[in-house]
This record gives structure tokens, sequence and C-alpha cells, in this order.
């Protein structure tokens, strides 16, 4: 074979898609002509919502029946929490989670039109049904019950206090919008590729979306969010924080939160959303700017030592450790926001199907006999 070989596929051109596009020369994330970072500013994730599923932002009306149809489909059907019961109280929430998506399959009942309203419909029903399973799995770990989302509050207020059980305030609904929306869609990082790889079989979108949860799982793609707020808490203050840095600097371990197969000489322009968020929290939380203080620090750092810049998970762990949501969470919800962009890939690729079958380099011994 005469192709290059390359490891981890890195700079292979995968796929052709209208969804979104990593122009790291312009530093902008492009969702369909837009700005994500613009759009995050202007508009609200429901608005995401509507462009990534229907591929145009929608007007006043078409908002609120996306409004309408997420809570339509919010009644997760009971026999999934009962399997989650099932599951040891030291189950991760990702394992909860993957077990979740995937159980959601059989109380479809149009599990086999792979049409596209058909999965327009599903998604709506993924993107409903998700966020309370990843609430339930923090909820039923700790032997309580699943918290249902109340009818008075919007999609995205819900979404926050179905974990953490009181309803938040205006700015709090304001952040998390902002959170789901930067962790909503980005290119193809491994998960994605993932999901398109299985519904390139004519797997349906809850398999594929199984198999972008058990990838996101994984410590080099999702996780660094968690990791990343695991170090400010055992570090506690600044210089804490610088010096454990400097610690595993010296003993060349890999600081999560930091560098991005993407994004490798400029700070993804997300995590620069993120740390705005944060400074405007820390105006009026002293914890917050506590956690500023920190982040900065290290960023400082890492950037004069090893060159590196922080990516979105850097700066979103303490935003989403300051809105209450446990750590272990952390990753359940980059999910959940995730499940749109998933589930636009997986109508784009049935759209334009051809199965993934790459080839090898094969480098083992020839001629052997038995």
């Amino acid at each position: 074979m005469s192709e290059a070989y390359r490891p981890g596929l890195e700079n292979v051109i995968a796929c052709e898609t209208e969804i979104s596009f990593l122009d790291v020369d312009h530093e902008e994330i492009v969702l369909r002509g837009y700005d994500l970072i613009d759009l995050a500013k202007k508009v609200s994730y429901i608005d995401i919502i509507g462009l990534l599923i229907d591929k145009r932002l929608p007007n006043d009306e078409e908002r609120r029946e996306i409004e309408r149809a997420l809570k339509s489909h919010g009644q997760v059907p009971l026999n999934i929490w009962a399997i989650l019961k099932q599951l040891p109280p030291t189950t991760h929430p990702m394992d909860m989670l993957r077990t979740g998506v995937s159980a959601l399959s059989g109380f479809d009942p149009n599990l086999d039109d792979p049409s596209p309203a058909a999965n327009r419909e599903r998604a709506l029903r993924l993107l409903a049904q998700v966020p309370q399973i990843v609430a339930a799995s923090h909820h039923i770990a700790h032997g309580g019950d699943p918290i249902p989302p109340k009818e008075e509050l919007s999609f995205v207020a819900n979404g926050l206090y179905m974990i953490t059980g009181r309803e938040p305030s205006s700015d709090e609904v304001k952040y998390f919008d902002q959170v789901l929306m930067v962790y909503c869609e980005h290119e193809l990082p491994n998960s994605t590729f993932a999901a398109r790889v299985i519904t390139s079989t004519l797997s349906d979108m809850y398999g594929a979306l199984t198999g972008a949860v058990a990838s996101l799982k994984g410590p080099l793609h999702g996780g660094a969010n968690e990791a990343v707020m695991e170090m400010l808490l055992e570090a506690e203050t600044v210089e804490g924080f610088e010096r454990l840095i400097r610690e595993k600097l010296a003993h060349k371990e890999k600081i999560m939160g930091f560098g991005h197969r993407v994004y490798m000489r400029k700070m993804d322009p997300r995590a620069q959303m993120m740390k705005e968020a944060l400074q405007q929290m820390a105006g009026s939380n002293p914890e917050a700017k506590k956690w500023l203080d920190m982040c900065v620090a290290g960023e400082t750092i890492m950037r004069e030592e090893k060159g590196l810049y922080p990516n979105l998970d850097y700066y979103a762990a303490p935003v989403m450790y300051m809105l209450g949501i446990p750590v272990p969470l952390f990753t359940p919800v980059f999910f959940a926001a995730r499940v749109v962009g998933l589930s636009a890939h997986v109508m784009e690729q049935l759209a334009n199907n051809r199965i993934f079958r790459p080839r090898v380099l094969y480098n083992g011994p020839r001629g052997l006999k038995a």
C-alpha cells in the first residue's frame, strides 16, 4: 500500500460535513456558517438545537416549539430508573449514562424507522431525556431518587435544577446555558467519529450515541474537566496550585486542561469564553475569585514553561463547580450538551452514507508454516 500511515488519523479527512469546522487560522469554531463564540454571546442553547438539527436558527415561534417538543419528550420510562438502580452504587456516572442511553432504544416504538423525520424526533427525545439520566445517575448512586423536571422551568434551567435540587438563579441559568453551548459541537473528535462509524453500518441513533458515551469516558477525550477540578481542590491556593503544577512538570506528568490536537499554538476559543464567565462570577463571589486566580497562575506557568494553552475543560471546570454540579457529573454534562451535535452528525451520515472500512499497515511476520 502506498498511502501514508498517520497514527491517530492525524490530519486525515474522514468525512464531508456542513455541520461544523475548526478554523484555527481565524480562531473560529464554525457552526453551519456562524462563529460559535459569537452565537454564544447572542443566542441560547435552544437556538443552537434549532441550528444543528434543523439547519437554521429558529424564529421566536420555532424556538417555542422546540421547548414544547423537549417538554413533551420529558417523561423518562420508569423502567430506566429501575435498570440504573440495579447497578452498584460505585458505578461511574458515565457508565450509568452509557447503560441508560442504550436502554432507551427499547422504548422507541419507531426504532426501525430511519427517516429524517423519525430521527429528528429521536434527537429531541434524547436531548430531553439524557440530562435526566445524567442527574439521576448522581442521585441514584447516593441512595436517592431522580428529581423530575418542573413544568414551569425552561429546558436549560431544568437541567441544572435536576442536578442540584434547587431552582437556579437567572445568572446561573445564563452561565449553564453558555456551558451547554461551548460543549454542543466540535467538528470530529473521537466520540463524534465513533458515532459516525457506528451510524455508517445503518445502526440506530441510540447505538451511535452509546458508542459516543463509551468514547467520551476515556481520559484522553472526556474527563479532563474533572481532573482539572480535582487538581484545584487538592491545591486549595494559588501558591499550592503553582507548586502542584511545577511538581507535575518536574515528573513529566501530563497537566490536564492544556493542549489540544487542533489548538496547538493558541488558546481554545471556548476556553476564553469560559474564562470570561468565571471572571464575571468572580466579581461578586470570593470563591470564584479564588478559582480564577489559581487558573490564571496555572495558565501563566504552562505558557511560559511548555508553550501550552488552556483547552475548554480548564476554565469550564470551575464554572461548573460554581454552579453546584458535582465533579463526577462534569463529563456526563459535557455529553448531555453534545447530544445535539452528535444527533446532527448521525443524521448527516445517513443522508449520504458509506460504511467506514479503513485498511491497515501490516508489520507482522509472513510465511510461517504450521
